[in-house]
C-alpha cells in the first residue's frame, strides 16, 4: 500500500455518552479505512456536543468549530454514524453536517466530490430505515456520493465489548464495506483529477 494515495476520511459520530454504539460504529469503520492505508480523524460525540448550535449569521465560530470546518475542507472522504433518534438523526450530528454551510463560497463547495459512508444505529429496524434516507439525503444536499453501502445496526443486542470492539462477524464486515467504498471512491477520484492533469 506505500504507493497508494492516503486519503483523509473523517468520521462523525457518537451521541452524548462516550463510547456509544454509534461512535463505536464509526471507530470500527474507520479502523477498516486505516487497514487499507487511508488517513483519519474522528469526531466522536463529546467533541459534537461542544459545537454551539449552528447560526449562520455568526461569523466567529469556536476552536472546535474551526476545527471541524478545516478537516472536512481537506478531507476526501466522510463516514457519519448516527443514532436512529424518533426516526431521524441525532440534534449533535444534524448540527454538525449543518456547520458544513460554512464552506458554501469554497472552490470545492460543501464536500463535493467526496464519497459520504452512513451508518445507523437504532432500537429496531424500522428507525433504521428511515434514519438512513435522512442520511442519504443530507449526503446529496451537501454534494456529496452516498455510498451504494449504508451499515444499519440494530442495536438490541449488544454489538460492541467493552473496548469498542466488535463482537459480531456481520456488523464487523458492514462497517468494513462501508470503509472500503469511501475509500476506494477517494482513490478512483484522485486518479481521475491526476489523469486529468496529466
Amino acid at each position: 500500500m506505500a504507493n497508494l494515495f492516503a486519503p483523509l476520511i473523517i468520521g462523525i459520530g457518537g451521541t452524548a455518552r462516550a463510547g456509544s454504539t454509534s461512535e463505536r460504529a464509526v471507530r470500527v469503520a474507520l479502523e477498516a479505512a486505516e487497514r487499507m492505508g487511508a488517513r483519519t480523524k474522528m469526531f466522536d460525540g463529546p467533541f459534537l456536543l461542544k459545537l454551539p448550535h449552528y447560526a449562520p449569521h455568526q461569523t466567529e465560530r469556536t476552536p472546535e468549530e474551526q476545527e471541524f470546518v478545516a478537516a472536512a475542507r481537506e478531507c476526501h472522504g466522510i463516514i457519519v454514524g448516527s443514532p436512529g433518534y424518533h426516526g431521524s438523526i441525532s440534534g449533535p450530528i444534524k448540527n454538525a453536517l449543518d456547520l458544513l454551510e460554512d464552506m458554501n463560497q469554497d472552490d470545492r463547495v460543501y464536500i463535493d466530490g467526496c464519497a459520504m459512508g452512513t451508518i445507523v444505529t437504532a432500537y429496531g429496524w424500522l428507525a433504521c430505515g428511515t434514519t438512513m434516507v435522512t442520511l442519504r439525503s443530507i449526503a446529496h444536499a451537501i454534494r456529496a456520493w452516498p455510498t451504494p453501502y449504508g451499515a444499519a445496526l440494530n442495536a438490541t443486542t449488544p454489538l460492541f465489548d467493552k473496548e469498542g470492539k466488535s463482537i459480531d462477524p456481520k456488523t464487523e464486515s458492514q462497517l468494513a464495506i462501508v470503509a472500503e467504498q469511501v475509500v476506494d471512491f477517494a482513490r478512483w477520484r484522485h486518479a481521475g483529477q491526476a489523469a486529468k492533469a496529466d
